[in-house]
C-alpha cells in the first residue's frame, strides 16, 4: 500500500478528490438554476454528477491495474510492408497533386518529429 502513497499517487488523489468535489459542486449549482426556472439546466444537473463517477470509476481502475502490476500497452510501430503501401501511396499522390503531396510530405515530417520527442 506504500506505492500509493509516493508523490505521483498522491498528486492522483488529490486531483481525483478535487475533480469530484467541482464535478458535484457544478452540479449543485445547475440544480439551484434549474429550480429557478432555468429549464436548460436540468440536464446539466444530472451530468455533473455522471463525470464525477467517471473520475472514481478511473480512479478505481488505476489503483487495480497499479495492484495487479498492469502497464499501459506499448506503442505499436507500424510494420515495413504497411510503410512501403503507405510510399505508394504518397507517390501517386504525388503524380496526380503536387500540392497535396507536398502537404503529406509536411504532416509525414511532423509525425516523426513528433515521434523523436517521446
Amino acid at each position: 500500500m506504500r506505492r500509493f502513497l509516493t508523490p505521483g499517487w498522491l498528486g492522483l488523489h488529490a486531483l481525483a478528490i478535487m475533480l469530484c468535489g467541482a464535478f458535484l459542486g457544478f452540479g449543485w449549482w445547475q440544480f439551484d438554476r434549474a429550480q429557478s426556472g432555468n429549464d436548460r439546466s436540468w440536464a446539466y444537473t444530472f451530468e455533473w454528477p455522471i463525470f464525477a463517477i467517471f473520475v472514481i470509476v478511473m480512479w478505481v481502475k488505476m489503483i487495480r491495474d497499479e495492484r495487479a502490476g498492469i502497464k499501459p500497452a506499448p506503442m505499436v510501430l507500424e510494420e515495413p510492408a504497411e510503410a512501403e503501401v503507405k510510399r505508394e501511396i504518397i507517390k501517386r499522390h504525388e503524380e496526380e497533386d503536387p500540392a497535396l503531396a507536398a502537404y503529406n510530405r509536411y504532416l509525414a515530417r511532423l509525425n516523426s518529429e513528433g515521434r523523436g520527442r517521446r
